[in-house]
């Protein structure tokens, strides 16, 4: 398998912290790295529009030839067909509870801070817009609330005492916030106190280069 990515994008961030997760659980998952240079344009070209003709990254490739070009897909892959070290739970009640949290802080969180991104100072060139990421910044509010009362029991992780989709999700992009130079989490301490808990984990410190 080859996984086409980007340091520090979210999405392609989601899956190599989740893979850094499994590995620290003792999953053996043969994956092939392979760079994609998005700012000399390459996610454009003819080679990578034939892996995803959305031109966007992750992409997988299987095996069998096949691509897989949604990072939740991608995740989904890997926890089927490694089973060892898996980060949802066995139980279909928790495993359901924990990916109901992830899709919850995408769709009122995520999804929304990586628009703010590129409104305020885009890596890739949009033009900032204030007003859009005045929006942005608000309709998120609701979804940081959401993760703050998470966290408010005292759990070390979003889903609970281990590691979790949900976890890869937002501190992939919770890095990519750090890019702008902004803190929107200033304002919610227990969101706060788990992002710089998380990031500071062996498992995975070294790959957040801010």
């Amino acid at each position: 398998m080859k996984l086409f990515t980007v340091p520090l994008a979210p999405n392609p961030m989601r899956v190599t912290l989740y893979l850094a997760e499994r590995r620290a659980l003792g999953a053996d998952i043969p994956v092939e790295t392979v760079i994609v240079n998005t700012l000399k344009g390459e996610h454009r070209q003819a080679e990578h529009l034939a892996r995803n003709p959305f031109g966007t990254l992750p992409v997988l490739e299987l095996d069998n030839g096949q691509y897989l070009t949604e990072s939740l897909s991608i995740i989904d892959y890997f926890e089927a067909a490694f089973p060892e070290g898996r980060l949802l739970p066995s139980d279909p009640a928790s495993a359901a509870l924990a990916r109901n949290i992830e899709r919850t802080l995408e769709m009122r969180v995520t999804y929304d801070l990586a628009w703010w991104v590129h409104f305020t100072k885009s890596p890739i060139d949009y033009e900032p817009d204030p007003d859009k990421a005045a929006e942005l910044l608000s309709k998120m509010q609701a979804g940081l609330h959401y993760a703050e009362q998470l966290l408010g029991d005292g759990r070390e992780f979003l889903t609970g005492d281990q590691p979790s989709i949900a976890d890869c999700t937002v501190a992939a992009f919770l890095q990519f916030m750090r890019y702008t130079g902004g803190d929107l989490i200033a304002d919610h301490p227990a969101l706060r106190a788990w992002d710089t808990r998380y990031r500071g984990r062996p498992e995975v410190a070294s790959l957040f280069l801010m």
